[in-house]
Parts: C-alpha cells; structure tokens; sequence
C-alpha cells in the first residue's frame, strides 16, 4: 500500500520514496517481502504519488487505486480479477521490515479464512522513540503496525496478533520516526 499522501512527514519526497539511510522506504518493504515466503508482490498506487508509480513500474506490478484511503483502497483491490483472499498487506511506510518478519506472521495466521491485524504496545511505540498516530482498544494499549493479513470478507472473525517485534513498531509518520528508523538502522536502535 503505496498511494497515500504522507502530508504529516512533511518531506521534499512522495511518502514511500522518502529514503531511510539512503533507500526509499518502499524498496525496504519491497526487499523484506522479496526474502518472506510471500509469493506475488503488489503495490496499490494512487495519483496522490505518481513519481511512487513511476519509480516501481519496472520492479513490480502496480494496481492503481484512488488514494481516498487504506479501506476505500484496499476494497478496490479486493474487487480485481485475480486477488484473492488471504492477502498480505504492507504499508510502504514500515521500513524495518524484514522477510522472516513477515514469515512470522504469515505462520501465526496459518489458513485461516479470517483477518489479522497486527499490532505492538503502544508502550513499545513510545519506549523506541515513535509517533502513535491510531489505537486499536480502548484502553489505548494497541497500534496498527501497517501489516495485515485480509482474510474472507464472509468470515466473521477477525483476530488481533500482538507483536513485540520492533521491527513493527515503527511506521514512519513524522521526521522524527524517520529519523528514530533511520538510527535503528546504524544499529543505535538495537
């Protein structure tokens, strides 16, 4: 998922271009689900990020979408020939990513027919330097990483896994996350 705008970044770049220790975040997502067991690879673009659509085009295939929004977004995808659930979805802005991150998850969900949401504490969040931007339970305990796995739409179950991973924890909103990634990189966040 690739197409948003990324107004509260406030960088000079499209959202999933902006480079973390010299690489775009989207070709950090890219490169973790290329070493996960995922087997097809998609990137949802929108005219909110043209350069995003033009700088994947020969790396991936890319699924034009509205930009109104990660659901409205994702349901356009979910209504293509030829995407069926389960399906992973990534947000380009997670860019400590790493393949047998993703594997863990997909291992978790195993064949399930229902959706998983992956989240982390919201202490972790804020233990590691990053933005909260959404919870998901009341009590504010839960962030969105921006990894999901869309399961059956009749299926009405729908899970939560927890995560500790902090790898997961940082989504890059803010300048501030991009810099809390980019020194998790140098090796300064482990």
């Amino acid at each position: 998922m690739c197409g948003g705008k990324g107004t509260r970044l406030e960088s000079p770049h499209e959202k999933p271009l902006h480079p973390i220790a010299g690489v775009a975040m989207v070709d950090r997502v890219l490169a973790a689900l290329e070493a996960s067991a995922v087997e097809t690879t998609y990137a949802a673009v929108s005219p909110n990020a043209p350069e995003t659509r033009t700088h994947l085009a020969d790396g991936v295939t890319t699924i034009e979408t509205a930009g109104e929004g990660y659901v409205t977004d994702l349901l356009a995808l979910l209504e293509r020939p030829g995407i069926a659930t389960p399906i992973l979805t990534v947000a380009a802005d997670v860019p400590l990513l790493e393949g047998p991150v993703i594997d863990r998850v997909l291992a978790v969900h195993g064949e399930r027919d229902a959706s998983r949401t992956v989240c982390v504490p919201v202490a972790l969040k804020r233990r590691l330097g990053a933005s909260v931007d959404a919870t998901l339970d009341p009590d504010a305990h839960l962030a969105p990483t921006g990894v999901n796995v869309v399961g059956d739409s009749a299926a009405a179950e729908s899970m939560i896994h927890e995560s500790y991973d902090p790898r997961l924890a940082i989504n890059v909103n803010r300048r501030e996350d991009a810099r809390t990634a980019a020194d998790w990189l140098s090796g300064g966040g482990h």
